[in-house]
């Protein structure tokens, strides 16, 4: 049977209220014990889910309500369970997080009061509500992040427009994940500050790019949510197009990294055409769209959330390289391999990026020569002919290199670095001596970028560490692998792009938050030492729309 009581005038959020019913449902001689606000909704619930008791009609959103199934018939189970859920909620008002006990508001005019450089609301109460409050909150103009579902496409929409025009930002409903400015909104994980900056319309995909980045060795600057419908057709991309235009506009964020459950066609087409625009390397994932081409400009497609941090990881470490070689806009590449395969690679990758065709004939090792471009092998018969393999003497090679003394329209140089049993003693020496001489002969007029990778492991003769660190010392960029390489070359010769010249957002320098519904999240802000007042949110007027509705006009 179901035993009921109503707790009056006590309003709590959705997530503790289902905590509660959890420990509650472990109770003797209980069977099953539901704890729910006594909104419209929650009603329907209560009476779908067979916990409905004829109590329930009287509450009011601000009411607690609590069905009890249990076999007995002894009305006292209702004293008990009340004892305890009176205790439950006495432990949820007295927590504190560091000994800091949080700041806490029952009204929006206190929250803002108490926390007047608030740029950002956390909204996790109940659905039916979230609209109203997400509006007061951009009208205040502050940011929105809504944890709350159950929110119609009429007012998502209606809401988006209203921040987007207002230079503001709305993620969500149904967002989960943010992290803004190192401030961990709902389901948010640690990550190190860095460069890569996330946008998803996937709250689970936003955490597993940020942990795959992590593990790459890169950091995060921004994630920022947009709610499972915000690529659909109804709702247009409008949050999308506004959290790529901020990250644009944010200098912290020099990679984006763009991730989404299926998308409407048209929509996705628009999101690809505003990245076009932004001046910055982007990697998109759409989930579930026809794969795409590789690479469209300054957008590279993965099929994969791991391919997705491998690629924005791989960009990450460009631009870091980048900015510590010289410039050579409008330079050409050459690249001169001892490793026959390392060239072919090298070839395919620079022509896809280029837009050329590598060279098929392989004329005098010849991987690729097109538009003052070329790559070569320099194991190839041609230069080995009564001579050693370059990665046993490096002489032949030496000497192309120095020929680039008289080639000033060469700006990047690629080498491979290939260790092991049988190779030269100190390939890296080597080649750092020649690479020294032909700069000083070209002068500082016509500067030379070099970019290595090294093919061997730690245990080698000539160990991969010591290798790398002579390379390093004589200003030669070490890339981890072939795509690096190619990669921070062609932005080299790049001409430089025109990035978005509007401010970046002030929320984007620091969120103060005022947390509306779900308590712990509150308490998680407070512990980053990030500025939060917790609203005690409670439905206006009882939950009596018409009431509300008079109250605020009133005002």
């Amino acid at each position: 049977m179901i035993h009921a009581f109503i707790k009056k005038g006590s309003f709590q959020d959705s997530v503790s209220l289902m905590l509660i019913s959890r420990k509650l449902s472990e109770s003797p001689n209980v069977e099953e014990i539901s704890v729910m606000m006594g909104t419209p909704a929650n009603k329907s619930l209560l009476e779908a889910t067979g916990f409905w008791h004829p109590q329930f009609s009287e509450a009011t959103p601000n009411d607690i309500c609590v069905a009890i199934k249990a076999e007995s018939a002894d009305d006292s189970i209702t004293t008990q369970i009340g004892e305890a859920l009176d205790l439950a909620l006495k432990a949820i008002a007295q927590g504190q997080q560091g000994g800091k006990r949080l700041l806490k508001a029952r009204s929006w005019r206190m929250a803002r009061q108490k926390l007047p450089d608030a740029n950002m609301v956390l909204i996790s109460i109940a659905g039916e509500y979230a609209a109203q409050l997400a509006d007061q909150a951009l009208d205040d103009g502050c940011n929105v992040m809504m944890f709350s579902d159950n929110v119609s496409v009429e007012q998502e929409v209606a809401l988006k427009t209203k921040a987007r025009d207002k230079g503001l930002i709305v993620m969500g409903p149904d967002c989960g994940t943010a992290n803004i400015a190192g401030a961990p909104l709902a389901f948010a994980n640690v990550a190190p500050k860095g460069m890569i900056g996330i946008i998803g319309a996937s709250g689970t995909g936003i955490q597993e790019l940020t942990s795959q980045i992590t593990l790459a060795g890169q950091g995060i600057s921004h994630a920022i949510g947009l709610g499972g419908r915000d690529l659909t057709a109804e709702i247009g991309g409008i949050s999308a197009i506004s959290a790529l235009r901020m990250l644009a506009a944010d200098p912290q964020s020099q990679v984006l990294a763009f991730v989404s459950k299926p998308p409407a066609e048209a929509v996705r087409q628009r999101v690809i055409g505003e990245m076009k625009t932004l001046g910055k390397p982007v990697v998109a994932l759409f989930l579930g769209a026809k794969a795409p081409a590789k690479q469209e400009g300054n957008i590279t497609f993965a099929a994969t959330l791991d391919e997705a941090a491998r690629l924005a990881a791989m960009l990450a470490n460009v631009q870091q390289m980048a900015a510590q070689q010289p410039a050579v806009c409008g330079g050409k590449i050459s690249g001169l391999y001892a490793g026959g395969t390392l060239a072919a690679e090298c070839a395919m990758l620079l022509a896809d990026r280029l837009g050329v065709e590598a060279d098929s004939k392989h004329q005098h090792g010849s991987m690729l020569n097109a538009d003052g471009h070329r790559i070569i092998d320099m194991g190839d018969d041609f230069y080995t002919q009564g001579k050693p393999h370059p990665m046993i003497d490096p002489s032949t090679r030496n000497q192309e290199i120095a020929r680039l003394a008289q080639q000033p329209q060469i700006g990047v140089l690629l080498l491979d670095v290939v260790i092991g049993y049988g190779a030269q003693e100190d390939p890296a020496d080597s080649l750092a001596t020649e690479v020294k001489r032909v700069r000083e002969k070209r002068g500082a007029a016509h500067p030379l970028a070099v970019i290595a990778t090294v093919t061997g492991t730690e245990q080698d003769p000539q160990q991969r560490s010591k290798q790398i660190a002579t390379l390093t010392e004589a200003g030669i960029a070490v890339m981890n692998s072939l795509p690096e390489a190619v990669a921070l070359a062609c932005q080299l010769i790049a001409p430089p792009e025109q990035g978005n010249n509007e401010p970046a957002p002030a929320m984007l320098a620091g969120v103060s938050v005022i947390n509306a519904g779900l308590r712990s999240f509150a308490d998680d802000l407070q512990t980053n030492e990030i500025s939060v007042v917790h609203y005690q949110w409670a439905p206006v007027a009882g939950g009596n729309q018409r009431l509300a509705n008079i109250l605020k006009n009133l005002k």
